[in-house]
Parts: C-alpha cells; sequence; structure tokens
C-alpha cells in the first residue's frame, strides 16, 4: 500500500504489529512518500528506492515476473508550472528506468481537477472549480 504526505524526518523502516513500513519524509515534516507492506509480503520485497519527496518505488519480486509499484504525489494545480513539470520528469525517467517487459503499477495522488459540468454527477460537489 503506498502512502503519502508521511511527514517523518527520517528515512528507513519500522515493524508496526503485521506490517512493515518504509518511509522518507524530509526535515520541515512535510511530503514524502513510503509503503506499507504485510509481513507475508516482506519476502518479495527487492527494494526500495527514494527518488524525491514526491516519488518513490519499490519492486516486488513474484513468481513469473518483477513488478516495480511507483508511488507519486504530484504538485497541486496552485504550484508553478516549472514545479509540476519537474515531478512528470523525475517520474518518466523513473517509469523507463524498468525494462519494457515489465508490469508497472502507478500509486499516488495527481491533482487532478474535473470540470463542474461535464463529471458533476461523478464527482459531486467535491470539485475544486
Amino acid at each position: 500500500m503506498g502512502v503519502l504526505e508521511v511527514r517523518w524526518d527520517k528515512i528507513g523502516s519500522l515493524r508496526t504489529g503485521f506490517y512493515f513500513f518504509y518511509g522518507k519524509g524530509n526535515k520541515n515534516h512535510q511530503l514524502g512518500t513510503g509503503f506499507l507492506v504485510h509481513h507475508r509480503t516482506v519476502s518479495a520485497v527487492k527494494g526500495v528506492e527514494f527518488v524525491s519527496d514526491r516519488i518513490s518505488y519499490t519492486v516486488l519480486r513474484g513468481r513469473w515476473c518483477i513488478t516495480p509499484i511507483l508511488n507519486v504525489h504530484a504538485s497541486s494545480e496552485e504550484k508553478s508550472d516549472d514545479s509540476k513539470d519537474s515531478v512528470y520528469e523525475e517520474l518518466e525517467q523513473v517509469f523507463n528506468h524498468f525494462h519494457m517487459y515489465h508490469m508497472k503499477i502507478v500509486l499516488g495522488i495527481f491533482n487532478a481537477k474535473f470540470g463542474e459540468d461535464i463529471f458533476k454527477r461523478t464527482v459531486g460537489n467535491e470539485s475544486l472549480h
């Protein structure tokens, strides 16, 4: 399971009950990403990498394939275009780092805003427009 806004000022892992937490935050206790992994599947974790405060990934070794899981916390709409572009450029580099035959799973918050008219029935009153 991917975790966002960890707000932890450390990098590393921690066992908590039936889960292992792998995470990284920053000194300001802002942003940060991580993963919660059930103790029965910890042996499948091949590695966890923290690319930035907004992007991390873990690689799971399965019976027939290796599956990278990317965890992304994209910049909000209010941020500058440069800030948003840099997150998506980092994501593209990480995504392309893995071989084409791997299945890739991307988790996270991409801060998309939906228009009122088209998606009103789906989004309801939760739209930011």
